[in-house]
């Protein structure tokens, strides 16, 4: 099909363009850029976490800026309210004999691309507002649902839990998220280009190297790659052996894990390697393509019991044992 392979070349030429885009502001985090092309062309969202001042926020407005797209950046503080996220009715003049009707304003989740900075700043109450966004692609007020863009894409940042001011995601909001992607230090080398890089002159803004429609193409594109049924079975596999009770879950699953991920982390898998393949002109997804993604889309998706907790494991050493336990031959 012709029409399929020129798709998909465009694809692979417009998902090159923004990695170099990217890689003229961002000194490394090659991993991080990939994950993140990836939540865009499966159609998801992605939580980039990390600690305060490593270009989280960078990243994001350097993809933002390489796109035709409407963005939008909402900088969560304990004091934002649900209303300032999704928007509100306001009651406005209609006519000069003082006549009067409530409008709906939109708030700034009514965007292609959201940057959420801080995420874990605001409070619980304000953070759920955005479920609905996230997962329904809609915004309800007055009793009226409200279609957000297309695409709509949300990057959120936050900081370590431990941090002080910080408000943990609720387990809903987090199973929202397609990965959570940990934004690692810059070593000795990369700090050096980093400082070189910040402190010179900036260049004047480019223009965008794709549009927002051509990006919605893509994701509904992602949609028509190959997943045969042994890569399912495989992803299925994987994910079923994180929860405690069943036949197939490590020793350590088995000892530490409180519950295991929903099924949206099977579909995170699957959504992840589909994208892949395109991002590579590939019309079929490989096996080999999972471990890559697995952490990724399940590290915020299990939960540890009192006993792993207090053993200090992390859910990334849970799921290694999960990835060994269970290989990909």
């Amino acid at each position: 099909m012709p029409e399929m392979e020129d798709r998909l070349e465009r694809c692979a030429e417009v998902c090159g363009a923004l990695r170099e885009r990217i890689a003229e502001r961002i000194v490394g985090n090659r991993d991080v850029v990939e994950l993140v092309l990836t939540a865009l062309l499966a159609g998801g969202h992605a939580l980039l976490e990390g600690v305060p001042g490593i270009g989280k926020t960078m990243m994001v407005r350097v993809l933002s800026e390489a796109l035709d797209a409407r963005f939008t950046r909402i900088q969560f503080t304990p004091d934002l309210m649900p209303a300032d996220v999704t928007g509100t009715m306001v009651l406005f003049q209609t006519s000069g004999q003082g006549e009067r009707e409530f409008r709906f304003r939109e708030g700034p989740v009514f965007c292609n691309v959201l940057l959420a900075d801080e995420i874990n700043r605001a409070t619980p109450k304000t953070q759920a507002a955005m479920l609905e966004a996230m997962e329904e692609r809609q915004v309800t007020a007055d009793g009226k649902s409200r279609p957000l863009p297309d695409p709509f894409f949300v990057l959120a940042t936050q900081n370590p839990l431990e941090m002080e001011g910080t408000y943990p995601l609720p387990e809903a909001q987090l199973d929202r998220f397609l990965y959570k992607i940990l934004v690692p230090t810059p070593s000795r080398e990369e700090l050096g280009e980093i400082i070189a890089l910040s402190t010179a002159r900036e260049e004047s803004s480019r223009p965008p190297v794709a549009s927002s429609t051509e990006i919605a193409s893509f994701a509904a594109l992602a949609h028509d790659v190959v997943v045969t049924a042994e890569v399912r079975d495989r992803i299925a596999r994987l994910v079923l052996a994180t929860h405690p009770d069943r036949e197939e879950a490590p020793d350590l699953v088995r000892r530490f894990v409180r519950y295991g991920a929903s099924p949206r982390a099977a579909l995170a898998i699957t959504m992840g390697i589909k994208a892949r393949a395109l991002m590579q002109g590939r019309t079929f997804a490989k096996r080999t393509d999972i471990p890559g993604l697995f952490k990724h889309a399940l590290r915020h998706r299990i939960a540890l019991n009192f006993e792993g907790e207090a053993e200090g494991l992390t859910t990334d050493r849970i799921l290694d044992d999960v990835l060994a336990a269970i290989p990909l031959r």
